[in-house]
């Protein structure tokens, strides 16, 4: 791959311009909302950190699903700052989940902070800048749950119903 361009090109040819990444993870937020609205909040926390492992996974099968391979090509420049922001973010959910010790209610505030700067790095990964509105968009509803505390349920609805409404925006702009 000679350019940044080409690398992006091949991400988005890869991985369906990270559609079924967002679809998963949404989704996952969502069983988690529902664990700690179903259940208690402890549940929807441990749904949440568990379920982030089949994120990956997930998409994949979905990207083969809807026509994608579900792997860049070797040599990939942008294949670093793929692995490097994965490792950024699991490495950051330590930090949710000592917040939580002291207060259950910050979890899934600090969670959508941490898949914010996540998604920041799917702009260069992708080469589209709506990934900065999605970031924006996680970073204030984590704001405005920290601000108003409601049920910690809702944190978890409202980060998968953030990332699901991104997944169509994606696919209507790009117009798969």
């Amino acid at each position: 791959m000679d350019s940044v361009t080409s690398a992006q090109k091949d991400m988005r040819a890869a991985y369906c311009f990270g559609i079924p990444g967002i679809i998963a993870s949404g989704s996952v937020w969502l069983v988690a909302g529902l664990a700690a609205l179903l259940s208690e909040p402890l549940h929807g926390v441990i749904t949440l950190i568990f379920g982030g492992m089949v994120i990956f996974p997930a998409s994949i099968v979905l990207c083969r699903v809807f026509g994608y391979s579900g792997k860049h090509a070797k040599g990939n420049p942008l294949a670093p700052l793929a692995i490097e922001g994965t490792i950024w973010m699991l490495l950051s959910i330590v930090i949710a989940i000592v917040l939580a010790t002291f207060n259950m209610s910050l979890f899934f505030p600090a969670m959508l902070f941490i898949i914010a700067g996540r998604y920041l790095t799917f702009a260069t990964l992708y080469g589209n800048q709506i990934f900065y509105l999605f970031s924006v968009s996680l970073v204030l509803a984590g704001l405005l749950l920290s601000i108003i505390t409601p049920p910690i349920f809702v944190g978890g609805l409202v980060g998968g119903l953030v990332e699901i409404v991104f997944a169509l925006v994606i696919y209507i702009r790009v117009k798969i």
